[in-house]
């Protein structure tokens, strides 16, 4: 996720001026004559969900800010915010990320300064629910594995219901309200077709529009066989939104490949991850993984330094000191900049 700001910044003309825009990304710069200079500087926030795991799978919390490195296109990039769980990030000053731990010194406990009405509180969660005639006999036992999940959310979550077979459907729009969200869960009906990713890029639209940080949780059985987008098509608006696909599969992996790779690969390259459950228990197990991820990822946020890279940018997050680099990490693995 991006956000993009534009300051206007007055200063004495010469190096002293100019040295003052270094902690920010200037990208226009106009003249006004006389014995002042107006730059205008546009800035992308960029947002990072962070899922740091052992090698058996289980989530690390409490780790810190000078626990972590952002490189991008290589280049180290200082954190202004940083959060874990639910709770929204606060800001970092005078952190040196580059310097290890030992050198580091944060800051933490203000509020991140976003823009009116933004918040990163909670997650806001659209489940994509597939209701094509694949799925008629897992029907009932898919809506109650989403009805748990939802009841099971943190309170400062927010979630979205939709439905799709050759159309979507919105059966609940995004709300803090758990029941109105399981009654809209509840209206779901059998269709036809599978339009898949259809659906999916009209739920990543829909996604966009909201402020904070987001994820969509696709249940599927597996085929497509209606859609007019590719899959990769949709997994890079994904990636270049900042939002994390998790996809719960009810095919048998073996038996749907094309499916299958495609799924790791839009979970993949958007920092969520694909289950392959096809009893209801494994489904059930699958919402639960999802929902503890959601309260153990860290949430990063980060103005870039200066690049002339405007197509896409390689993102990776490194964790610093002996003891940690034992642990895996998983988040987006870029963006494209918005010109």
């Amino acid at each position: 996720m991006q956000n993009r700001r534009n300051f206007l910044i007055r200063t004495l003309p010469g190096a002293a001026g100019l040295a003052a825009l270094n902690p920010i990304d200037a990208l226009r710069a106009q003249s006004l004559g006389g014995d002042q200079a107006l730059f205008r500087v546009e800035v992308d926030l960029v947002v990072l969900n962070v899922a740091v795991t052992d090698r058996r799978g289980n989530y690390i919390r409490g780790l810190k800010p000078t626990d972590f490195r952002v490189l991008e296109d290589g280049v180290s990039q200082d954190l202004a915010a940083f959060g874990e769980g639910s709770a929204a990030p606060t800001k970092v000053r005078d952190i040196q990320i580059t310097g290890g731990p030992q050198a580091a010194k944060a800051d933490i406990g203000e509020s991140l300064d976003l823009p009116v009405g933004e918040s990163f509180a909670g997650a806001n969660v659209f489940i994509l629910f597939d209701t094509s005639n694949f799925m008629y006999r897992s029907f009932v036992y898919a809506e109650d594995a989403i009805a748990d999940f939802i009841r099971g959310l943190d309170e400062a979550d927010s979630v979205a219901l939709y439905g799709f077979s050759r159309n979507l459907t919105r059966h609940a729009s995004l709300t803090d309200d758990r029941l109105e969200a399981i009654k809209g869960l509840r209206r779901s009906v059998a269709g036809d077709a599978t339009a898949l990713y259809n659906a999916l890029l009209l739920t990543l639209r829909d996604a966009a529009q909201v402020s904070g940080r987001k994820v969509v949780i696709v249940f599927s059985n597996g085929p497509d066989t209606a859609s007019t987008v590719g899959p990769d098509d949709v997994g890079a608006i994904a990636e270049d939104e900042g939002i994390p696909i998790y996809v719960i599969s009810t095919k048998d992996l073996n038996k749907d490949p094309i499916s299958s790779n495609a799924f790791r690969r839009i979970t993949a390259r958007t920092g969520g991850r694909a289950y392959f459950a096809k009893t209801w228990q494994r489904q059930s197990e699958a919402f639960v993984n999802i929902r503890e991820e959601l309260g153990s990822s860290y949430t990063m946020a980060y103005y870039p330094q200066p690049n002339p890279n405007r197509s896409w940018r390689n993102i990776e997050v490194e964790l610093l000191g002996e003891d940690l680099r034992k642990y895996r990490v998983r988040t987006r693995n870029g963006y494209r900049p918005k010109i």
